[in-house]
């Protein structure tokens, strides 16, 4: 038996590492080594290359854990040698050479896409980038519609934006295709359509499990299951 891999948890667009919170404390109470760091959303490429970084200066194995955008960044950051495993949380799950537009192209749009708000921020050297966040007011049914009103009301007006650039960029790497893979569908995303979740999963050949009525925020909403999914992940690479 190796160490007890560690969970590196990665949130998506929107979101923060706090998201991680309920899914951190579960696995703490199992034993379980976990870290959660921040998500710069700057740019598939960069982002992936600083989870790369952090996974490789931890002393033994690595399973990372991606939500939503941040399963994009795992499938390129998983190529590093300690990741022994991937685990997509209500996720994209994406090819070699695919960008997220040409997945979610491949099914109907999700009502994240007419409810975005773009801004913009600067760029040393250069013109200033589009960035996106959800209009506050359809953040909770679309993100998350099975979360306390009180909880959802905070999580609007404390987003972390997003880069567009995302959106077109292509994976440079696919780890699933030599990494074993876990994922979770939220049945009720309204974020990213279950579908794409579900071609993604199954096309990286990864472990499925559906969870019924679950919205997109599902690793705060659900903190026990996602926790268990990924408890799995590390116990099966262990």
């Amino acid at each position: 038996m190796t160490a007890t891999p560690t969970a590196l948890l990665v949130h998506g667009a929107f979101a923060d590492a706090a998201s991680w919170s309920g899914v951190v404390s579960e696995l703490q109470d199992h034993g379980i080594p976990v870290v959660a760091p921040p998500n710069p959303l700057r740019g598939l490429a960069s982002d992936a290359a600083y989870i790369a970084s952090l996974a490789a200066q931890i002393d033994g194995p690595v399973v990372l854990v991606g939500h939503s955008y941040g399963g994009a960044v795992i499938t390129v950051a998983g190529t590093a040698e300690n990741v022994v495993g991937l685990v997509y949380i209500a996720a994209y799950v994406p090819e070699e050479g695919e960008s997220l537009g040409e997945l979610q192209g491949r099914f109907p749009l999700s009502s994240l896409v007419s409810n975005l708000k773009e801004t913009t921020y600067p760029v040393e050297g250069g013109e200033p980038a589009v960035e996106v966040t959800i209009e506050a007011g359809a953040f909770p049914r679309i993100f998350a519609a099975d979360v306390p009103d009180d909880v959802t009301k905070v999580l609007a007006v404390s987003q972390r934006p997003l880069a567009a650039v995302t959106f077109t960029e292509q994976a440079s790497s696919a780890a699933w295709k030599t990494k074993p893979s876990w994922a979770l569908v939220a049945g009720a995303d309204e974020a990213i359509n279950p579908e794409v979740e579900r071609f993604g999963a199954e096309r990286a050949g990864a472990t499925v499990v559906e969870v019924e009525g679950a919205s997109h925020a599902v690793a705060v909403s659900r903190p026990k299951e996602v926790a268990a999914l990924i408890r799995d992940a590390v116990r099966a690479t262990a």
